[in-house]
């Protein structure tokens, strides 16, 4: 581990020099876009200095190059997410991101079955947007008892109790998008015809 460890920084040397060849940048010029002394910058390209993530960053920055191309680490070779589905009391979540904080998404799949569950109304901090993908969606916001079909949608702020459920003997699918509190969508653009 160490060895390979060592290979990759004793590389980065040479990749930032190149770099700065091909960006036709002085030393000089490369410390005042970096904050990095010349001395420093000249010591990271002979490697007489090993590089860390307060030198990395701004060079990154300066080259606009990801941090990856800098240390040259390996591609990925399957960029796909493959989310695992969670199931709950015959609910299927299946997650479409896995960005912790902000926005996440999720797609849920409701078997068809008899609507005989008590709705138990919940709040908590965040933001909800609903998208009914398939079948009849029951949604309790507050006092408001609600049927949302496909193609509807709902925006709440999720301090309001809410549940959801199948508003009848079918299945039912939903896109739903949790953000943290204050997030909004914003509309770019909107087709009229």
């Amino acid at each position: 581990m160490d060895d390979d460890f060592d290979t990759v920084l004793t590389a980065v040397g040479p990749r930032l020099r190149k770099l700065r060849a091909e960006a036709e940048l002085t030393l000089t010029a490369l410390s005042e876009a970096t904050g990095i002394s010349v001395s420093t910058l000249s010591r990271l390209e002979s490697g007489q200095r090993k590089p860390g993530l307060d030198l990395l960053l701004p060079l990154a920055r300066a080259y606009r190059v990801p941090l990856d191309d800098l240390v040259g680490a390996p591609e990925v070779a399957d960029p796909r997410v493959y989310p695992r589905p969670i199931q709950h009391d015959g609910l299927t979540v299946l997650p479409l991101t896995r960005r912790p904080g902000g926005l996440q998404a999720f797609k849920h799949i409701l078997p068809g079955r008899p609507n005989d569950r008590v709705p138990e109304p919940r709040s908590h901090e965040g933001y909800h947007w609903l998208y009914v993908l398939n079948g009849r969606l029951r949604v309790i916001l507050g006092d408001q008892d609600l049927v949302l079909t496909a193609g509807e949608v709902a925006e709440f702020d999720t301090h309001l109790p809410h549940w959801f459920g199948n508003a009848d003997d079918n299945p039912a699918e939903f896109l739903s998008i949790l953000g943290p509190q204050g997030e909004r969508f914003h509309v770019r653009a909107s087709y009229r015809p």
